[in-house]
């Protein structure tokens, strides 16, 4: 569908159909003017100046622009690097609001606004044929009775999964879709989610995102896709059908089968940096478009940029261009593209419009009082270079809870003195909640995920190991909690792998059946391993795609039936913690010692405790027992009495545990769980 184009509008921004051209609107408070450049086949460019300005936007009718036309912008005016000026008519950049972009970058000088050898002098090459170029795209799409599946938190299961890693070398999916949008809507990839149990998938970066030149140098490539750059735009890469346009329906397709298939589609998406970097970065965009809005600048210093993210950079989210550019971008991505949530990476960046995070800021406010927004699944991840922030969100967002990762895994490490915060964690974390009268919904779990040891890998290795990423293994995090059970890395010592597996099973199963939402990094649940590689961002490879040919199968089906018994049964995934406000409440969750007895203060503290009972009731449904046990010796545990049928074996990390009813006491060996269930 097509506008009429009697006269240019200043919004919507970005490039609008209408009727013989497009019309086009760019907005910068600093330049002097904009020209939209078409680029041919042959690389001819074509520019038509926009030459009506409303307010602070540019903008004018393109006439012959249509759908598949390749664009950049050059724009131009001042070059004051130290008042925070980058403005360089040199440089073509690409558009905050298209919608696609085709090709990559060829780096070198070309790119950049400022001579890198004398960083305050404006460099006059031209970057055309060295950038990628913006992509018209048309957003007619055949949508037919596509629905939002609008899966209750109380519900949900969070799929955490790379698009090209799940299907690279799947040999159920197609040779030529494998790694694609296209591949993750194939009958084998939905099948796997369904068979598995999973509500959502989350997927890592889609958003167009740059290769980083420091790693291309390295023959390497930027996996993960942290280094957003189009914010409208999928990731062209990741699309079947090339990257001239195609990959929007593409991607459209996609979310359209996860649909059918009950699924929903979660993005991982970074507004608070672009690839852009810091004054010795490139100049792609926004910093060439206008600097000072986009970015935030040092106060007294506006050549530097102010940097809570590591990267270089932080979106500056006070200012109304910039959050109108994040505001726009989350809108489309719902309206035209059906995404169901989002999760805010380093979202603590976003809420600093002054300097502190602030729950009542212009960014969390925004989207509060958006009715397209509003109703979608936000999730934060609630943290920045700066702090950590968990808790910190208003009550209708979830947030990645770190420290639900962090206990469970020195619960089951054999750390001492964790029962308390063990005992916190499974109940919804309400030390962190409940005071804001925030339910356990708040927070999503998990033990593992992309940035750090897969959950194989936490149970094989004392050492990260990330020499492939070429910095003598000097990144990643050193701190994981993990262990190699007795030998470094894969072994055919039995005795190591059986400890491995009641682990694994021991930290998916605390994972599964605590309250909040649950959050599975894509692969666990068939023992994926990187090889000890805890920071595989840069590895686009067999260290980092899933390994179909080698999969573990028990562990699968373990993880399939504690998804069935937590979807089965409200006792497992309640939506309070140990009650439900209101005057009638009754507890729904009692914790209790080894011995069935309750806690007292000093037991909290026992280095040498680390049993413990966790009995989960809900009215008119069956009742579970879970024991764990987390000592080096095996732990008798005094059974509590069942609250109606007598108590059966549910789930166990230990294959050789029995339970025969009637159970007063069961013996709990060494490192490892039983799920006991009452029946009504």
């Amino acid at each position: 569908m097509t506008a009429a184009a009697s006269r240019s509008l200043p919004y919507p921004l970005g490039a609008t159909l209408v009727d013989g051209g497009v019309d086009m609107a760019v907005y910068s408070e600093t330049a002097d003017s904009i020209d939209f450049c078409v680029f041919d086949d042959d690389g001819t460019e074509t520019r038509t100046a926009l030459t009506q300005r409303t307010g602070h936007v540019f903008h004018g009718i393109v006439p012959g622009a249509a759908v598949g036309t390749r664009y950049g912008l050059r724009v131009h005016g001042p070059w004051d690097p130290a008042n925070g000026l980058r403005h360089n008519g040199n440089k073509l950049l690409l558009d905050p609001h298209a919608t696609a972009v085709s090709g990559g970058y060829s780096w070198g000088q070309e790119v950049f606004g400022h001579d890198q050898q004398n960083p305050d002098e404006m460099d006059t090459s031209d970057s055309a044929g060295r950038t990628p170029l913006c992509v018209i795209t048309d957003p007619a799409f055949d949508w037919a009775d596509d629905a939002a599946p609008l899966t209750p938190l109380a519900e949900s299961v969070i799929y955490e999964v790379h698009v090209k890693g799940f299907t690279q070398t799947h040999p159920d999916v197609p040779e030529d879709i494998r790694g694609t949008y296209a591949g993750l809507a194939s009958p084998a990839a939905i099948k796997h989610f369904t068979d598995l149990g999973v509500t959502a998938v989350e997927l890592i970066p889609v958003q167009q995102f740059v290769q980083d030149s420091h790693l291309e140098e390295k023959g390497l490539r930027n996996y993960w896709g942290y280094n957003t750059i189009g914010f409208f735009a999928p990731h062209g890469d990741y699309a079947a059908a090339g990257d001239t346009g195609a990959q929007v329906n593409e991607f459209k397709e996609m979310v359209k089968a996860l649909h059918a298939a009950g699924l929903e589609v979660i993005l991982d998406v970074v507004y608070n940096h672009t690839a852009e970097g810091n004054h010795m970065g490139p100049t792609l965009s926004f910093k060439g478009i206008d600097n000072e809005a986009y970015y935030r600048l040092v106060e007294g210093d506006r050549g530097n940029y102010f940097d809570t993210t590591g990267t270089g950079n932080s979106v500056n989210v006070s200012h109304p261009a910039a959050l109108g550019l994040i505001m726009d971008s989350l809108r489309y991505w719902v309206t035209e593209m059906h995404v169901d949530g989002f999760r805010f990476d380093l979202a603590t960046t976003l809420t600093r419009q002054g300097g502190d995070a602030e729950l009542h800021s212009a960014f969390l406010t925004l989207i509060q009082q958006d009715p397209v927004l509003a109703p979608v699944k936000m999730i934060a991840e609630p943290w920045d270079t700066a702090g950590y922030q968990v808790g910190g969100f208003p009550a209708d967002w979830s947030e990645w809870n770190g420290k639900f990762r962090d206990d469970v895994r020195g619960f089951w490490h054999g750390n001492a003195s964790l029962l308390s915060t063990l005992s916190q964690r499974v109940l919804g974390s309400p030390d962190v909640y409940e005071a804001d009268r925030r339910s356990p919904l708040s927070s999503v779990n998990f033990v593992t995920a992309h940035d750090g040891f897969t959950l194989a890998d936490l149970t094989m290795y004392d050492e990260k190991h990330n020499e492939a990423n070429g910095e003598n293994n000097n990144d990643g995090e050193s701190d994981n909690q993990s262990t190699n059970n007795g030998v470094e890395g894969p072994t055919d010592d039995a005795e190591v792998n059986e400890r491995r597996d009641r682990m694994r099973r021991n930290l998916l199963a605390t994972l599964l059946l605590s309250a909040g939402v649950p959050m599975i990094l894509g692969g666990d649940e068939l023992g994926r391993s990187q090889g000890g590689n805890n920071n595989a961002y840069c590895q686009d490879d067999d260290i980092s795609w899933f390994d179909w040919a080698n999969t573990d199968d028990a562990l699968l089906a373990f993880t399939r039936s504690l998804l069935e018994l937590r979807r089965e049964n409200p006792a497992l995934r309640p939506a309070w913690f140990r009650q439900a406000p209101g005057p009638d409440a009754v507890d729904t969750v009692r914790v209790l010692r080894a011995d069935a007895e309750e806690f007292a203060d000093a037991d909290w503290t026992d280095d040498d405790a680390h049993a413990i009972t966790f009995v989960l009731e809900h009215d008119g449904a069956d009742a579970f027992a879970l024991l764990l046990n987390a000592a080096a010796n095996g732990v008798e545990f005094t059974v509590p009495a069942a609250p109606s049928g007598a108590w059966e074996l549910a789930a166990s990390s230990d294959p050789g545990q029995q339970v025969a009813a009637p159970v007063s006491t069961l013996i709990v060996r060494d490192g490892s769980f039983t799920l006991l269930r009452s029946r009504v």
